[in-house]
């Protein structure tokens, strides 16, 4: 006999990327948690860490981010955090990304779960003010904050859990990049939980996003524009996702698990109970 039958259970999906030149942040992964979550002794569950998906490039057209993977246990699947995007509409997520240039926001929650995996982005502050911001990307528990015509929005807050036995907050969406050209602006920072801050609205210079956090499945931070010649910036690269397993020490470790899996293993972080934490790969584990 093994795990009982019974496992605390944290799927977060990758986060997505921000957008390029003044871009929206991008939306945080999926976050979906189960207290005894039901399993089987015996049988085993594929895993999937999502990776985080790109940060736009300035170089194509909207210069939209690109989505995160998923992250999957078992019969859970965290759905990937929407891009930003700059010119054209940002998509959707477990996490929405944020809008830029007078376009439309991701919506959050794309996979259609109770309770919700994650919000919508921040809408933009449009194309009509002196220094016109991107919306931040959505969060794990928040709406990502709409930009304005001189600042861009802040990426909505993650979630905290205690499932390891310290409460940590993940799932955190991009801040939006801001137009700076004629005077320094006020750029996004990312939510709490590892979003990515926007790239500083300094005048005269184009910054990049900064990326998400590895393994919190935050948003990565859009690009901001400071000049209206030379190269733009790129938006930064959306966080990794991670899967964390604990059930209560009585039972015997795992059965098994693939090599294909990168993970931490502790019998102290929480009292009484295993902790697996798996952070990269794909593959198996049995009870």
């Amino acid at each position: 006999m093994n795990a009982g039958n019974y496992c605390d259970v944290l799927v977060i999906a990758g986060g997505g990327g921000g957008g390029g030149e003044l871009g929206g942040g991008g939306g945080a992964g999926g976050y979906r948690t189960f207290d005894k979550f039901g399993i089987a002794n015996g049988v085993t569950y594929t895993l999937t860490i999502g990776a985080g998906g790109a940060g736009g490039l300035a170089s194509v057209f909207g210069a939209p981010g690109a989505n995160g993977s998923n992250s999957v246990f078992g019969s859970v699947t965290s759905t990937g955090g929407g891009a930003g995007a700059r010119g054209v509409n940002s998509t959707d997520g477990g996490s929405g990304g944020g809008a830029g240039e007078s376009r439309n926001p991701g919506n959050g929650n794309a996979g259609g779960y109770t309770p919700v995996e994650g919000y919508n982005g921040g809408d933009d502050g449009g194309s009509a003010g002196p220094g016109y911001g991107a919306g931040g990307g959505g969060g794990a528990n928040a709406v990502g904050v709409a930009g304005t015509n001189s600042a861009g929005g802040n990426g909505g807050d993650g979630r905290a859990s205690s499932i390891t036995g310290s409460s940590v907050t993940r799932g955190g969406g991009g801040g939006g990049g801001v137009y700076s050209f004629n005077a320094a602006r006020t750029s996004g920072n990312g939510g709490s939980g590892g979003g990515g801050n926007a790239g500083a609205g300094t005048l005269n210079t184009n910054n990049a996003g900064s990326a998400g956090t590895t393994n919190t499945g935050g948003g990565g931070g859009g690009a901001t524009r400071g000049t209206n010649t030379g190269s733009y910036s790129n938006g930064g690269a959306g966080g990794s996702g991670i899967v964390i397993l604990a059930y209560p020490q009585q039972f015997p470790p795992l059965t098994s698990i693939d090599a294909g899996l990168t993970y931490s293993y502790s019998t102290t972080s929480r009292s009484g109970f295993r902790v697996y934490s798996f952070t990269a790969g794909t593959g198996t584990v049995k009870f």
